[in-house]
């Protein structure tokens, strides 16, 4: 039997799950290894939601681009 495959959240599940998080946080009554909990799939969530549009931009400056055979290249950010 052919396991499924796993598919990653949207850009906009990605953020309204964080957006949960934040605002559980924001409360303060979590106890401490919950709320450390909670963080830690804060960040995992904001690392993914960077990476999500990073690609995006790179699609996009790839559909922009004058070369119909321009290739996929690593995205730099150039404002860090």
């Amino acid at each position: 039997m052919a396991k499924a495959q796993k598919q990653s959240p949207s850009f906009e599940q990605t953020l309204e799950e964080l957006q949960n998080i934040v605002s559980k946080l924001e409360v303060g009554n979590l106890p401490l290894d919950e709320a450390l909990n909670e963080f830690e799939k804060g960040v995992k969530l904001a690392k993914q939601g960077q990476t999500q549009l990073k690609k995006a931009e790179q699609r996009i400056q790839i559909l922009l681009s004058e070369s119909n055979d321009a290739e996929l290249t690593e995205f730099t950010d150039t404002d860090n």
